[in-house]
């Protein structure tokens, strides 16, 4: 029978957030699969577990991930973590749970801390609907391509960027969005200088143009406005009418059928269409 891949999210900043749940899971897995082993051995410590640590990167994926999933099929329990945050959000996690799937193995999610979904909550933007951009390419043409694809997205968008290419990026969005488009710039979440600003994105090219970028940002941007159907003129809705009394329907049902999915008024749609 074989073991089970678990999914641990691991703290974005401040320790406190790790569950007692995690701490069992990891406590009880058989080895522990890590995006840097440097840095999840001191959350390891921290809490006093000691379990083999092996290493799975975007750099290794391939050859790990193949590694890893022998050994759950041999029976073996793996838990895996990243740096900071939820593993296969944005991550090359993700194969490995492609691969448990398509082979048959369990995999179960720890919850815990994602940085997008922590910095949507306190955006004051729309939160019913949101999409995941994560980080943009650093490639100029293919970043413009998805922003120009993004200008008629009414969800709110999510985007990650580290401090040293905030710049840019806030200037592609500005280009490609308009500089009166609000923005939610969420550094340093769950850490000690956490902060959260809400402006448009002029205003903020304009601040960051003076200012350093410090941290880790997450960048939440309120989607287009939604696109009003035209509006049908009385000429237009007419014409719906006769056309529905040429195929037979009385007039004054079809002034009624045409009256409710334009929003005309039946009664002035019924006497247009006897002139004509």
């Amino acid at each position: 029978m074989s073991g089970t891949l678990y999914l641990v999210a691991t703290p974005i900043g401040n320790l406190g957030d790790f569950s007692p749940r995690a701490v069992e899971t990891l406590e009880a897995a058989d080895f522990i699969a890590a995006e840097d082993t440097r840095v999840s051995v001191k959350l390891l410590n921290h809490f006093n577990i000691k379990k083999p640590l092996v290493s799975y990167h975007e750099h290794n994926h391939v050859t790990a991930g193949q590694a890893i999933l022998a050994r759950l099929l041999a029976g073996e329990s793996c838990a895996l973590v990243t740096d900071a945050g939820t593993p296969a959000i944005s991550d090359p996690g993700e194969d490995l749970v492609r691969l448990c799937a398509e082979n048959g193995v369990e995999v179960l999610s720890i919850p815990g801390c994602c940085a997008a979904v922590n910095a949507l909550a306190v955006s004051g933007l729309p939160t019913g609907r949101f999409t995941f951009e994560g980080f943009l390419t650093v490639n100029k043409k293919s970043r413009r391509e998805r922003l120009e694809s993004l200008k008629g997205e009414e969800r709110t968008m999510i985007f990650h960027e580290a401090p040293h290419k905030l710049r840019t990026t806030l200037e592609d969005l500005c280009a490609a969005f308009g500089p009166e488009r609000r923005i939610s710039l969420c550094r340093e979440l769950t850490k000690l200088h956490e902060e959260t600003v809400r402006t448009t994105l002029g205003e903020a090219v304009a601040y960051y143009a003076d200012n350093a970028p410090k941290g880790e940002y997450v960048l939440v941007v309120a989607g287009a406005e939604p696109v009003e159907a035209p509006a049908v003129t009385l000429e237009d809705a007419v014409a719906q009418v006769l056309a529905l009394k040429e195929q037979g329907m009385r007039l004054k049902d079809a002034a009624k059928e045409v009256a409710e999915h334009t929003g005309l008024s039946k009664n002035e749609l019924y006497a247009a269409a006897l002139e004509q």
